[in-house]
């Protein structure tokens, strides 16, 4: 097992080298578009296949080199694969493309010396030589191995290398501590300790950044919109900071060793019932990225983390087990009908999903019993 990390570097080519990048990106997406399309269109999502039907007329028509179609035809056959899924499960789905797919090399395909701040990568021109910059926080990796990477080009024109750093996961033995941890909307997290993680600092953020997007959304002018522009990217940065606060609080709150426990949210935003102003904070939600965070910072500190099924944990008393949608009167109160037990409705679901999990491994974990009459 391997941890794996992708550090951003930001590329400083010369004007000659940019206009090859971007020439090398626009032959990179036609090929990758071309695939999907002959994919879709064929209904075909075998990678030896499409690169059959597609390797030499695509060498012929781009120029690129044979790594570079090689890698688009990969990338479209995963594309293609995820979009054939998504259909299986009733989704609707188009043939994926892309306007400016980021190409992605492998290690005979680019080469970095990060002790230099130089690498080399391919081009339509061959392989260029770049300077790049890495960020102070990024350097803890430097000294992992370096795998795969995708070049692309932000909106502001600025050039990033994104490489994937792995080294293998340390090994660390199991404990018995268990924590349910219940993701919510009033507060962020709760866990079955009682801990209380996350501001309420950051609701008053998000109402405030939702009363001015409708008032600029009402006025509809050219401003209006720009200013809903650089809103919307100022709060994808902000959800994405508080997430990544949140999860390494989280990870920390345990021991090497421990498992933290999380409902599986897995289509949460079409099963959940709720009024309408909880219904917007549940739809702004980034309760995937929040446990991605959580996953890989756990792994770095030995934490194991599991998931069980949602269904009633907010509903059920963790003293007497008994259901009922009654047994929370508000969004923050948990009052059980049956035994009368109060608490803080997180709290509860909390020590319901810990509970839930400890069932779900003990009945793993619990041995096969061979009755003597039938035999093995």
């Amino acid at each position: 097992m391997c941890m794996q990390r992708t550090i951003r570097i930001q590329l400083q080519p010369d004007i000659e080298t940019a206009k090859v990048l971007s020439q090398t990106i626009e032959q990179y997406t036609w090929s990758f578009n071309a695939v999907c399309k002959h994919g879709w269109e064929n209904e075909l999502a075998n990678g030896v296949e499409l690169h059959k039907a597609t390797y030499y007329d695509h060498r012929a028509m781009t120029g690129l080199p044979a790594q570079l179609v090689c890698a688009a035809r990969v990338k479209a056959t995963e594309a293609l694969k995820s979009a054939k899924s998504l259909k299986k499960k009733g989704k609707t789905v188009s043939c994926p493309a892309s306007k400016r797919c980021p190409i992605r090399y492998d290690a005979r395909s680019y080469t970095v010396w990060f002790d230099r701040s130089e690498l080399t990568i391919l081009s339509l021109n061959g392989r260029v030589k770049l300077i790049f910059e890495v960020a102070e926080y990024y350097r803890q990796y430097l000294n992992w191995k370096n795998t795969s990477a995708d070049l692309l080009q932000d909106r502001k024109g600025r050039w990033w290398l994104h490489v994937v750093m792995e080294i293998e996961t340390p090994e660390v033995i199991a404990t018995d501590e268990v924590v349910g941890v219940d993701l919510g909307i009033a507060s962020p997290a709760v866990d079955s300790k009682g801990s209380k993680y996350g501001s309420d600092h950051w609701k008053d953020i998000e109402d405030r950044t939702f009363e001015l997007r409708r008032r600029l959304q009402s006025k509809g002018t050219k401003s209006a919109k720009r200013h809903l522009k650089k809103l919307s990217g100022r709060q994808r940065r902000f959800r994405k900071d508080c997430d990544h606060v949140l999860s390494k609080r989280l990870a920390q709150s345990v021991q090497s060793g421990a498992t933290l426990v999380f409902e599986d949210l897995t289509n949460i935003r079409g099963r959940a019932k709720m009024r309408k102003a909880q219904r917007r904070r549940l739809h702004g939600w980034s309760f995937v990225q929040l446990q991605a965070f959580v996953t890989y910072k756990a792994e770095a500190r030995g934490v194991n983390v599991g998931f069980v099924d949602p269904r009633y944990t907010s509903q059920k008393c963790s003293q007497c087990g008994h259901i009922e949608r009654g047994n929370r009167p508000s969004q923050v109160e948990f009052r059980c009908k049956k035994c009368g037990y109060e608490c803080h409705a997180d709290y509860n679901a909390a020590i319901n999903i810990r509970e839930d999990f400890l069932k779900l491994r003990a009945a793993v974990n619990q041995p096969i019993v061979v009755c003597p009459e039938m035999g093995t």
